[in-house]
């Protein structure tokens, strides 16, 4: 909750600032760098998941699921707006948050798949909203476009049609959650070095 309240530290406004002139930023500095921190927190709560799947489950090779998952509706957000290539703060800021949404509700099925683990899962649900927040927050300091996801029409939590296929499909919530992380986090980082 302590770094819930410190991520939410008030933002100096720095409406219409081009993002190239807020390289040497502090209050934007201060931003990506807490940001990268909580980042790399969810990133390891997502891998301390992938381990309890792995270990209680069995399901620890992703090419040896491959056919299974060709059944499956597992969304994966896009970041393609991330990459360095064809990078684009305030896209791939918006991309971030509307990943962050689909894998929130994603993570129904993990709690559903692991009840023993449900704290674990709750407290990566509210650490994802609270990023989700940061950015918003720091979106609207700068001055860019945001959009606001309504609460109560979030994306549906995927079915799935048998017990393993639900094993194999939280296996891959994970999976694609965390190379969604990965790649959050270097755009985070790629922003540090402008």
């Amino acid at each position: 909750l302590l770094l819930a309240v410190l991520l939410w530290a008030p933002w100096r406004a720095l409406h219409g600032a081009p993002l190239t002139e807020l390289s040497g930023d502090q209050d934007f500095q201060l931003f990506l760098q807490r940001n990268l921190e909580f980042t790399r927190k969810i990133r390891g709560d997502v891998a301390a998941l992938q381990r309890v799947v792995c270990d209680t489950l069995q399901l620890c090779e992703e090419d040896e699921l491959q056919l299974v998952r060709q059944d499956l509706d597992i969304a994966q957000a896009p970041l393609e707006q991330c990459h360095r290539r064809t990078f684009q703060a305030e896209t791939c800021f918006s991309q971030i948050r509307a990943g962050l949404r689909i894998y929130h509700g994603s993570l129904a099925t993990i709690r559903a798949l692991l009840p023993g683990h449900a704290g674990l899962v709750e407290t990566l649900q509210l650490d994802m909203a609270n990023l989700s927040s940061n950015i918003q927050q720091q979106m609207e300091d700068l001055g860019l476009a945001t959009v606001t996801y309504p609460t109560e029409n979030q994306d549906p939590v995927p079915t799935f049609s048998s017990h393993f296929h639900h094993q194999v499909g939280g296996f891959f919530i994970l999976a694609n959650f965390q190379r969604f992380l990965e790649t959050a986090y270097r755009a985070l980082r790629h922003l540090t070095s402008l």
